[in-house]
């Protein structure tokens, strides 16, 4: 169908803006196109409104929008990340530990994986078995009243203990506890005096008396691991740990009455009482005797040297040789 071309009649047009010579009545459109646009002109003529102007502040805006509409966008976007970081922040951040939290926190890590036993316990549980306390009591059908106090180790399943011959010197009766509360009388059997050691031989054996394992001195060195197990003062038994502070030692008795050579230093605390017992390594094997501390007052005590009988010494003191 052919188009109709829309196009006016008039040359001129009158003083109100209506075309001079125009009908009134719009003529009839032939397509659709062509009835909107002659609607939209008859709508106009016929004295429509047009629409409202914006207001000037949102006109302004629009022109400022679009002017700055890049900067705008970088804007809001780096208010928005903003937002969600405080956001994130207030939701995660920590709260303020309180003791109870602390405490809370080291029984449920105890509970899933207890601490591990240290060096010297170890050695301590290893040894332990092996310890007897070496009692100087009165003479037979009297007081069995403790007289002198010291400590010896069992090198033998016949009952057969290292100590020092101080701990049993003058004594007129020797008593002897085991680790299991077993008690017997022992003699001297034999003694070595340049090393102040004794040897021991019990009249009654615990049936599962364990012998502690000797190991030799070679290969220690300064700085290693060694506890000291005894009757300090007569309480015990008791353990203190520390390291080989020296080798090779010479040892002079307060009074001089008393030299001794080639003693293991240490500074595990030692204490009247101690003499006799083992001095032992983190593998809880004897390495010695302890036998003397140094104190050069007047006072008995230990102030942090510490002297043993190497265990060469003391084996061959009883006839025997591990090594």
């Amino acid at each position: 169908m052919k188009r109709v071309t829309l196009y006016s009649q008039s040359r001129r047009q009158g003083p109100y803006g209506r075309q001079l010579g125009q009908p009134t009545t719009p003529r009839p459109a032939s397509s659709g196109a062509a009835q909107d646009t002659i609607a939209g002109s008859t709508a106009g003529e016929a004295g429509a409104e047009p629409p409202a102007p914006p207001p000037r502040i949102v006109a302004a805006w629009r022109r400022f929008s679009t002017r700055y509409a890049r900067p705008l966008s970088l804007a809001a976007t780096c208010l928005l990340t903003l937002a969600i970081v405080a956001g994130y922040n207030a939701v995660t951040a920590p709260r303020k530990l309180t003791q109870r939290d602390i405490d809370g926190a080291v029984q449920h890590t105890l509970a899933k994986q207890p601490m591990a036993p240290s060096r010297a316990s170890v050695a301590y549980d290893i040894i332990r078995p092996s310890v007897v306390r070496v009692n100087q009591v009165g003479l037979e059908n009297s007081d069995d009243t403790e007289r002198a106090v010291g400590t010896g180790v069992v090198i033998q399943e016949d009952g057969t203990i290292l100590t020092n011959i101080h701990v049993v010197a003058g004594a007129e009766r020797i008593s002897v506890t085991y680790f299991d509360g077993t008690k017997s009388d022992a003699h001297v059997v034999s003694v070595q005096p340049e090393d102040d050691l004794a040897v021991l031989k019990t009249d009654t054996v615990p049936d599962d008396l364990k012998p502690a394992t000797l190991r030799s001195t070679r290969g220690l060195r300064p700085g290693d691991e060694v506890i000291a197990v005894g009757n300090p003062f007569g309480i015990g038994p008791s353990v203190s740990d520390g390291i080989i502070s020296g080798l090779r030692r010479d040892y002079l008795s307060p009074k001089g009455k008393k030299a001794m050579s080639n003693l293991i230093q240490f500074d595990a605390a030692a204490n009247p009482g101690n003499s006799g017992g083992p001095l032992v390594t983190a593998d809880g094997e004897v390495v010695g005797i302890v036998t003397a501390i140094l104190n050069p007052t007047e006072q008995r005590v230990f102030i942090g040297i510490g002297f043993a009988v190497p265990i060469e010494n003391a084996a061959a003191a009883a006839g025997v040789s591990p090594f």
